[in-house]
């Protein structure tokens, strides 16, 4: 539906975003609705609406490209300050804690899909590369998952002895490594290959088995089991 720039309270009440949630429920309203309510009120010249509308042209009209931006991205945008921009980077902080959220079951992986679907959530936004371990029982399931290192846009340092001793005293039977190419490209590099190799010939010492490396790149993934290099 097309708004035109124009104060919210002198609209008609059915389209009213705060109205139509409370008559209809969320998922009645646009993105732009929804965020307008969060913003909560728009400029001199712009409504909630407009300023809504706006943020997300900003992002391409994509929620996973918004949830990339930073505090100094949101107030470029006219009329978002320093208060709507940290509200705005404390919703998405949420969205994405909702979605890393585990039942009270340990989540059992069954391939490397649901390794992307576990850490997603946690690499898939950042504009520097993290490097993760899954810790597994021997269902399968995981024990712990635990950040390793964190480094710049092309590289981050990897200590084998900090997996193996995290690995150890969570008495992992196998473990899956997994970092993210914020430059989008999931091939892996050289390094990234060599680093695999001395972590699994480690860990094979210790009983422990590698069985995987997954490599996060906004939305894809690439597999070193399901590529038989592994």
């Amino acid at each position: 539906m097309e708004y035109k720039k124009s104060v919210i309270k002198n609209w008609a009440l059915e389209d009213r975003p705060r109205e139509k949630l409370l008559n209809h429920g969320t998922h009645n309203l646009s993105d732009t609705e929804l965020l307008a309510i969060l913003l909560g009120s728009g400029t001199r010249n712009s409504s909630a609406v407009d300023l809504a509308r706006q943020i997300l042209e900003s992002a391409n009209n994509n929620l996973h490209q918004l949830g990339k931006l930073g505090i100094s991205e949101l107030k470029q945008i006219k009329g978002i300050g320093e208060t709507k921009a940290l509200m705005l980077l404390s919703a998405l902080e949420l969205g994405r804690r909702r979605t890393q959220s585990e039942s009270a079951q340990k989540p059992k992986i069954n391939s490397s899909k649901d390794v992307f679907n576990l850490l997603h959530p946690i690499l898939g936004d950042l504009p520097h590369e993290e490097f993760w371990i899954l810790i597994l029982n021997r269902s399968n399931q995981v024990v712990d998952k635990t950040r390793i290192s964190q480094g710049g846009i092309s590289g981050t340092v990897i200590d084998t002895r900090i997996i193996l001793r995290n690995a150890i005293e969570k008495l992992a039977s196998g473990i899956i490594l997994c970092h993210n190419h914020p430059s989008g490209n999931t091939e892996p590099s050289e390094p990234d290959k060599k680093i695999t190799q001395k972590i699994q010939s480690a860990a094979n010492f210790m009983e422990i088995n590698v069985l995987d490396h997954i490599i996060i790149a906004d939305k894809h993934f690439y597999s070193f089991a399901d590529e038989g290099i592994l």
